[in-house]
């Protein structure tokens, strides 16, 4: 671990983000530039004695999952988050772990929307990051592990992730769940992430294994939908997608025309905070 590197590493990368950057108020003026250390520590989740300890080189060696947290954080490019592992005296992301580094591109629209429900997913449907209108819509995503980190694996094998559906929608549904992993496949190889869903799919779920012999491929860039959240009831949405130049990630925004029903419940998510649907058990 190479504690000189990593301090000036961390407070340079701090150094050049303002709060606007991060999804915070500008608030006072400021005597430095930059984020406060409070506010990176609050943001990756950890206390700002033990992020301020890294900064002045005196501090233990972050764990990877600590140092992924910041590289999301201080929104960090590939190469300058393998540079901190590797400072930090840990081995760079493998390529599974690497492919859940949020996309900086992605992150700075996301910081940008906290009036309408936001996320967005790896091409394997995992939730990287959602607003706090996203999780009061969806719930908390951020949970699962394994297999279950997928949406698309959760489609087919957890039948509470489809209560947010209406039932005459659900076919569609697994139509174009199915047809994003077949998008992913085709991109990854069948020796990937991607790979082990679709084998471990095709012995869990009858009726993903044949949809998955109907070979249908697509990305939605756009949609129209309707969503059931357990206090406001059925909410219709226009759902809009927007990729990472690789198509490894998709930042997910979902809005409804004003002066509808659909914007005025959209409005009430932020007072009713986070509902579970009563069945939505996290899976291990």
């Amino acid at each position: 671990m190479d504690r000189a590197a990593l301090a000036a590493f961390l407070r340079r990368r701090r150094e050049r983000l303002q709060p606007e950057d991060v999804g915070l108020a500008p608030g006072a003026r400021r005597r430095a530039p930059g984020l406060r250390r409070e506010e990176v520590a609050a943001l990756a989740a950890m206390s700002t004695d033990y992020y301020t300890r890294l900064e002045q080189q005196r501090g233990p060696r972050p764990s990877e999952q600590m140092l992924a947290a910041l590289a999301r954080v201080l929104r960090l490019t590939g190469g300058e988050r393998d540079y901190l592992f590797q400072v930090a005296g840990r081995n760079a992301p493998s390529s599974v772990s690497a492919a859940t580094h949020v996309a900086p591109a992605l992150l700075r629209v996301l910081d940008r929307l906290d009036d309408t429900p936001a996320l967005i997913l790896s091409n394997l449907g995992e939730t990287l990051v959602q607003n706090r209108l996203a999780e009061s819509l969806y719930g908390d995503r951020s949970g699962y592990t394994g297999l279950a980190r997928s949406g698309i694996y959760r489609w087919f094998t957890d039948h509470s992730e489809r209560l947010r559906y209406p039932e005459d929608d659900r076919d569609r549904q697994s139509r174009a769940q199915v047809a994003n992993l077949r998008a992913a496949f085709g991109a990854m190889g069948p020796q990937s992430r991607a790979g082990e869903l679709v084998r471990a799919l095709k012995k869990q779920s009858a009726e993903f294994a044949e949809l998955w012999e109907r070979h249908e491929v697509a990305k939605r860039f756009e949609d129209h939908k309707t969503l059931i959240h357990p206090q406001l009831g059925a909410i219709e949405l226009d759902c809009q997608v927007l990729f990472t130049e690789d198509q490894s990630q998709a930042l997910l925004v979902l809005t409804a025309p004003p002066h509808t029903e659909g914007y005025e419940k959209l409005q009430l998510l932020g007072v009713l905070g986070h509902e579970r649907f009563p069945a939505d058990a996290r899976p291990s």
